[in-house]
């Protein structure tokens, strides 16, 4: 028998792809549909823009911080059965949000249910992927996260269309029952290692499985000591702290600029649409480009778009905002897993970049809440926007200095 013979039409790598789309999809497509209900909860429970904000930040800092606990679970038993439980748990933390009574019954709800969900599903479905190409890594990678930008385009139009249908409680619940069914169901698809299929990497044939290079890798201890990884880590700690003040701030600011709530709520959906073109095309351009000098060429896109951000007084500028910004966070969000392979090799993939994030976790946490306050004081968001522009040039200025020390960890 022919080893054409014996090799699958469709290579599995592709499946464990589609599967981690669904997870990105559902998981911050739902979470990122948040600051379309910025001005119910504020109406709901009297409460300020500041406290509102405060509840995507806690569950920002929970679905990235918790990777580094999903991350190395996912290493040692297995990506499946925390993406397919992390989809359940997001469901529950709608369902439970659109029941609460008070703003803390809120935080506990969405930031717990949902922070938590996420977190143990995102790092593990895109570690995953990793494993499963070495030449199409940033490709893979881009098209795994893609689901983000596709999430981002699609829900939040869904979640105001479902407010204006059945409340904000209603669509809380509506968003619950979509996250545990499709994610839950298509997580059910992933597999943590081609060598466990009897497969190889890039869908090569498997007389390559031994000499795959999924069991080779950096020690976590050797990995986080090293000169890549601090820096890797302070420059995604800082780009942080403004990269996702637009996911809540970006439609009441358009609000307050007078413009109407379905046209605003579509600047997220643009965001959506840069953001995948970001993660697909930019992805498979790092691989040729080399993705280090793509993670570069990201933190400064960012830092331009929030820059055109501080200056937008119309609706023109916004969308032109919305969309070079997403172009760019997209494609940071693709390359980033796929640079923590190349430095540090697969065996501890997703346990290094459940670690990386809790650097995003940080950043996630202070950025949006601090926007929000910092309006509540000055009615303005011209400071925070300027401040996240300001983070992101410091972080490609780290990436810089990355780039040039030459020494990387033992691969054992």
């Amino acid at each position: 028998m022919t080893d054409q013979a014996v090799r699958p039409r469709v290579f599995y790598g592709w499946f464990v792809v589609a599967a981690a789309f669904a997870v990105t999809f559902v998981g911050f497509g739902c979470a990122y549909t948040f600051s379309t209900f910025v001005e119910a909860l504020q109406r709901e429970f009297g409460a300020s823009r500041g406290s509102v904000s405060l509840v995507f930040s806690l569950a920002g800092f929970l679905y990235f911080g918790l990777g580094v606990v999903s991350g190395p679970l996912a290493d040692r038993f297995g990506s499946r059965p925390l993406a397919v439980i992390g989809m359940l748990l997001t469901g529950l933390g709608f369902v439970a949000a659109s029941a609460a009574r008070s703003l803390v019954e809120v935080y506990s709800a969405y930031g717990l249910g949902v922070g938590l969900g996420v977190g143990l599903a995102y790092v593990p479905a895109v570690g995953a992927v990793q494993r499963w190409f070495v030449r199409s890594r940033g490709f893979a990678s881009g098209l795994a996260v893609s689901g983000i930008g596709v999430g981002t385009l699609v829900m939040p139009p869904l979640a105001a269309l479902l407010i204006g249908e059945l409340g904000w409680r209603g669509a809380y619940f509506a968003l619950g029952a979509i996250a545990a069914a499709i994610g839950g169901g298509l997580a059910l698809l992933i597999e943590n290692d081609p060598r466990g299929c009897g497969l190889a990497p890039d869908g090569d044939p498997p007389a390559s499985v031994a000499l795959s290079p999924c069991a080779e890798g950096a020690t976590i201890g050797t990995a986080i000591r090293s000169a890549q990884f601090i820096s890797l880590y302070a420059a995604c700690l800082i780009c942080a702290f403004g990269v996702f003040v637009p996911f809540v701030h970006l439609v009441p600011f358009a609000r307050d600029l007078g413009i109407a709530p379905p046209v605003a709520v579509l600047l997220l959906g643009v965001i959506g649409v840069g953001s995948t073109m970001g993660r697909f095309f930019l992805g498979g351009l790092a691989d040729r480009m080399g993705r280090e000098k793509s993670l570069l060429m990201m933190f400064a896109g960012m830092a331009l778009a929030l820059s055109i951000w501080a200056v937008s007084g119309n609706l023109s500028l916004l969308v032109a905002f919305a969309f070079i910004f997403g172009v760019f966070y997209g494609g940071w969000v693709a390359v980033l897993p796929a640079v923590v392979m190349d430095y540090f090799g697969g065996r501890n993939v997703s346990g290094l970049i459940g670690i990386l994030y809790t650097s995003v976790a940080f950043g996630t946490l202070i950025g949006p809440a601090a926007a929000g306050f910092a309006f509540d004081l000055n009615h303005s968001y011209t400071l925070p926007i300027l401040a996240s522009a300001a983070a992101n040039i410091v972080a490609a200025l780290i990436v810089i200095v990355t780039s040039r020390i030459s020494v990387k960890p033992p691969l054992t």
